[in-house]
This record gives C-alpha cells, sequence and structure tokens, in this order.
C-alpha cells in the first residue's frame, strides 16, 4: 500500500478487494457524522459513489463507528470481500483520518473533483492499516500577511492537509506588510493597513518593483466559513495578531499606536518592502486597549471549542527591533515606573500582559522562542523557530513546545542548489532534508520531551506573489513533513528515504488530481522559474543549534 504518511501497521492479505458502486452503502455510528458528510460530498463526488444510508450488515457497504479502545486520533480499517469497509475510530478525528487512507487506497482518481469513468467501479485492496500519529500539533504555518491568500486558496489548503493528516493551521494574518482581518471596532485595519501601494519583487535587496497595489483581507464571516470548514476536517485555525513587533501596518491606519515622540507616525504606511521594520508598537495603555479591543473580536471568531488546539491564540512577539523604544521618552518612563532593567524587559512585560488578559478568559499564548525571554506564564506556549535551542529552554521551564526550526522547515527555503531556482532564499532544504528531521530536540529527558506538542513547517511568502509560487514551495516537501509528524520514523539517518521515494512516485500523481502546483524531482518546469529576480541564497549546511 502506497500511503503517505506512512500507517504504523499494514496486513495485506491476498484474495479479492471490496468493490464500491451505485448500490455501496454507507452506515455512520453517532459520533462520525463529519466523515459521513466528507465521504458523500468528496469520495461521492470523484467517483460516482451516491454512498446511501444503509443496515451495518450491508454486503460489500462502508461502516463507521467508535471504539473508545483506541486513542482519540487513532484508526483501524479493515477491507474484506463481502464484509465491506470498516473504519474505527478512537474518536472523530480517528474515524476521519482513516477516510483519509481509504481516499488514497481509491487511488489518484479518488482527489479528483468530479468522475472521470462514471461507469468504473473503484475498489478497496483487501487488508488492514492500523494507525495513529506521533505527534498531537502537525501543523501548517499560511503567511497571508506579506502576500494575501484569498479565502478560497485558504480552503483548498484545508484539504490539502486534511489529505496529508495535519491539524493545525497557523495563520499568520498581520505584518508590516498588511493585516488581513477585519475588526469592527477598528475600520481603518481594513481600509488602510490591508493594502500596499508597491511590492518589492524578490528579496529585500531586490532592485525589482512590482508597481500594482497589493493587498486584501478576510471579513469576519470569511472567518468563521474558514474556522468551521476546518473544524469540519478536524484542523485548529490558530490565528496570529503580531505585537508589538512587526506592526507598521496598523501604525500607519492608527498612528497612535506607534512611538510618536520619536517618529512622525502618522507619515507612515503599509510596509512595501521585505526585513524587519523598525516601526514598533508604543509601550502605552492606549496600545494595550487597542489590541485588547482586536483580541476580543478574534476570539469571537476563533471560538475555543472549534477543534483540539483552537484555545491557542498566537501573539507574534518575534524580532522586535528596540531602536524607537532606547529613544523614547514614552518607554523610559514605563520601564522606570514598572522598575524594569532595560527594553528587552519591556518587551517581555508586553507580551506578559497578553498572556495574563488571555489566560483570563480561557485562552492559552504561544510565541516565537522570543517570548522566553523574561519569563512566562505557566500556560504560555512558545513556537521554536531559531533553532533548537528555545524548544529546549522551554521543555525544561515547563512550557509546552512546537517545534518548526528555521533551518530544517521553513519551506521558503530552496529546495536544491541550482541557478533554476525560483528566488532562491535560505539553505538548500531538499526533499530528503525534510523526510530526516527530527522533532524531539536531543537532551530532554522523558519528561522534558512530553512538552513537545508536535511540529509545525512554515511557508513565510515574501517571494511568494500567487498561489502557484506557495504550491512549489510546499510540495512535494510538505508530504514529508506530514510524514515526520504522523509517523513512528527510525532516527534521521536510519530512515528509509528509498521507500518514501517509492511510495511519492504515486503520491504526486494524487497531487496531479489535486491540481498542485508542485516541484517535479527533476527540478522546476519552465514557467515556475523566476530568471533575474535576486534571492538571498546562503551556502553550506544550515547551522545545528
Amino acid at each position: 500500500m502506497e500511503l503517505i504518511p506512512a500507517p504504523r501497521a499494514v496486513e495485506e492479505p491476498t484474495g479479492p478487494g471490496v468493490p464500491l458502486g451505485p448500490d455501496t452503502a454507507l452506515w455512520a455510528a453517532p459520533g462520525t457524522e463529519r466523515t459521513e458528510r466528507w465521504l458523500r460530498a468528496t469520495l461521492g463526488a470523484a467517483l460516482n459513489l451516491p454512498l446511501r444510508p444503509g443496515p451495518p450488515d450491508a454486503r460489500d457497504g462502508v461502516r463507521l463507528l467508535l471504539d473508545d479502545t483506541l486513542a482519540p486520533e487513532a484508526y483501524r480499517l479493515t477491507a474484506m470481500a463481502g464484509d465491506g469497509v470498516e473504519i474505527r475510530g478512537g474518536g472523530p478525528a480517528g474515524v476521519f483520518w482513516g477516510a483519509q487512507t481509504l481516499r488514497q487506497l481509491l487511488g489518484a482518481d479518488a482527489f479528483r473533483r468530479a468522475p472521470l469513468r462514471p461507469a468504473a467501479a473503484p475498489s478497496v485492496p483487501a487488508g488492514v492499516v492500523e494507525d495513529a500519529p506521533r505527534f498531537r500539533w502537525r501543523g501548517l504555518l499560511l503567511d497571508v500577511a506579506r502576500h494575501f491568500m484569498p479565502k478560497e486558496g485558504v480552503l483548498r489548503y484545508l484539504d490539502l492537509m486534511a489529505a496529508h493528516k495535519l491539524n493545525v493551521l497557523h495563520l499568520h494574518l498581520t505584518d508590516d506588510q498588511g493585516w488581513r482581518i477585519e475588526i469592527r471596532r477598528y475600520p481603518k485595519l481594513t481600509e488602510i493597513a490591508s493594502w500596499r501601494s508597491r511590492t518589492k519583487f524578490g528579496h529585500r535587496a531586490s532592485p525589482l518593483w512590482d508597481e500594482k497595489p497589493h493587498g486584501g483581507y478576510y471579513t469576519q464571516d470569511d472567518i468563521r466559513e474558514i474556522v468551521a470548514y476546518a473544524a469540519e476536517r478536524h484542523i485548529s485555525v490558530v490565528p496570529e495578531i503580531d505585537v508589538p513587533g512587526h506592526s507598521q501596518a496598523a501604525i500607519a491606519a492608527y498612528p497612535e499606536l506607534g512611538n510618536t515622540d520619536v517618529v512622525d507616525t502618522a507619515a507612515l504606511s503599509v510596509w512595501d518592502t521585505w526585513g524587519i521594520s523598525s516601526n514598533v508598537l508604543a509601550p502605552t495603555d492606549t496600545t494595550l486597549r487597542f489590541y485588547e479591543g482586536v483580541f476580543e473580536e478574534v476570539l469571537e471568531l476563533f471560538p475555543a471549542d472549534a477543534a483540539e488546539f483552537s484555545p491557542f491564540v498566537h501573539v507574534g512577539g518575534d524580532e522586535c527591533r528596540k531602536e524607537q523604544w532606547t529613544e523614547s521618552v514614552t518607554a523610559k518612563t514605563r520601564i522606570a515606573d514598572l522598575g524594569l532593567t532595560d527594553e528587552e524587559a519591556l518587551q517581555s512585560w508586553f507580551i506578559g500582559h497578553f498572556d495574563t488578559w488571555l489566560a483570563a478568559r480561557g485562552r492559552r499564548l504561544i510565541g516565537w522562542d522570543e517570548i522566553l525571554e523574561g519569563g512566562l506564564a505557566p500556560g504560555a506556549a512558545v513556537a521554536s523557530w531559531r533553532g533548537y535551542a528555545g524548544g529546549i529552554a522551554a521543555a525544561r521551564a515547563g512550557h509546552d513546545v512546537v517545534m518548526c526550526p528555521e533551518q530544517y522547515v521553513y519551506l521558503d527555503h530552496r529546495q536544491a542548489p541550482g541557478d533554476d531556482e525560483p528566488v532562491p532564499i535560505g539553505f538548500v532544504r531538499t526533499l530528503e532534508d525534510v523526510y530526516r528531521f527530527e522533532p524531539v530536540p536531543a537532551g530532554l529527558t522523558q519528561e522534558e520531551a512530553r512538552h513537545v506538542l508536535g511540529t509545525q513547517a512554515n511557508l513565510w511568502t515574501e517571494v511568494m506573489e500567487d498561489s502557484a509560487r506557495v504550491d512549489y514551495q510546499a510540495f512535494p516537501r510538505l508530504a514529508a513533513f506530514a510524514e515526520v509528524a504522523w509517523s513512528p520514523l527510525a532516527a534521521p539517518a536510519d530512515r528509509d528515504y528509498a521507500d518514501f521515494e517509492r511510495r511519492m512516485t504515486a503520491h504526486y500523481r494524487r497531487l496531479d488530481a489535486l491540481g498542485v502546483a508542485y516541484r517535479p524531482p527533476a527540478g522546476p518546469r519552465p514557467w515556475q522559474r523566476r530568471p533575474g529576480v535576486p534571492g538571498r541564497p546562503i551556502e553550506g549546511p544550515p547551522p545545528n543549534r
């Protein structure tokens, strides 16, 4: 069985499979309704299968049921001629992941939106698949702030995530270059901060510009739709509202949020280039009240009970430049009034305020590993991006950790050393490199390692101007990452990459059926290249830190 991610155990007896056709019945026990709907809407449409309701003992039918002897996301899929197909899950999510495996077993045509051969009768090969994920948090970050991804693109990525058994969408909604979520009490965030007049094309040192205005945002109903669509697929959506750095777009809309005693914030516009802006939020009560208002609406749009990790809210907290604070009388006064030592402690105080504010509302703060500096409340979690060190420090301090080290799973990094790679950024991270990534840092005790919730791949979109570029950077590496996050693989050096490549041969046909503009194994197609657009390649292996 050419399955990705690889399951824990497969039994492939000889004998006929289970034919599915117009008379195939679908029986769904209580608690499996989401998978029942998904099967009819997705497999039914792709393979011309009505999957009408029927009794559990229907010959060659499909049965969905819960089994409390299994872990919540575990499943057991059994296919036997005469007895049909049965998917047992430890919880509703387990049944859904079993249905994703069923789809793969039915071949690439099952990944289309309409039947190619309506009269053909697909068949599920006989066998038993027993499976469960290694990590609870199996995430993907989509940066929709640098280049906006319309709602339909986000929904499409939720489907791609579900097909790879990923279950957390980290939605990076705000940055210097754009604000992407409607906040009704602050209309200028969408009137002004959601678009920029032009865009740097390529790395920030590039001389090239796209002079066309760029922008877009999600209405509140768009967000509700995204969250509901994700929940149907057992995916949590974790919003990120970046503070106190990466905030020039917000300051351009509401100048009082910036350090007005240092710069003329009224003259600022939404940033049109890349890098890290020096225009950061002022550490004032005005700023705190403003963002409390933002987060009040965010909490309503992202309900805590939507999916497993829905209580989390990401606040950024990374790459906050301090030059304006060092010059600001207001900031110096705040440092003195609070009895703080310096600007680094001031940032810790700023993050700590929202840590307490969110905790009081039953939510959990998560931020990039810089938020460790100065201490965190016990319930806060850390996304370790600057290598392994932040994750190690957080786990040893008793904080939950999501491992997403830049050098290994930032999928904006280039995929090969050749000149044909479009806008080459960062280190070379091949498909095999991603497959050999190990999320749990070496040196943690067993107790400390329990704090590693899981792992996440990040798609930063400075040089990804449209969905085809996002696809190219994501795939096929996201398939390798999904196997790292789901499957109980051997140590990195001992992993059977040749077997993964063999299974990818079948998976490329699935990606083709889904319309994914992935990077082919032989290199980019002519239209995937960006000749003459400068990147920022870094030579040599990434630092192991």
